[in-house]
């Protein structure tokens, strides 16, 4: 298992956390997902044998967030 953070920009309230929560929930091998509104940014524990970084980026990006 790897634990990255990612900054995430574009989030404004909680339901923005909720939004990307429930994204990276979705993607299979992500075991779990903490995301702070306060500090911009996800930290994201997955399997980099069912999914990688760039997968979870994306999916941020696609749910309407910029990542750094």
């Amino acid at each position: 298992m790897e634990t990255t953070t990612i900054p995430v920009k574009g989030m404004t309230c909680m339901g923005c956390v909720s939004s990307v929560k429930r994204v990276l929930g979705n993607i299979g091998g992500v075991s779990q997902a903490e995301v702070s509104l306060e500090k911009a940014q996800a930290t994201v524990t997955y399997d980099s044998g069912k999914t990688s970084l760039q997968a979870i980026k994306a999916a941020i990006t696609d749910a309407g967030y910029d990542v750094a």
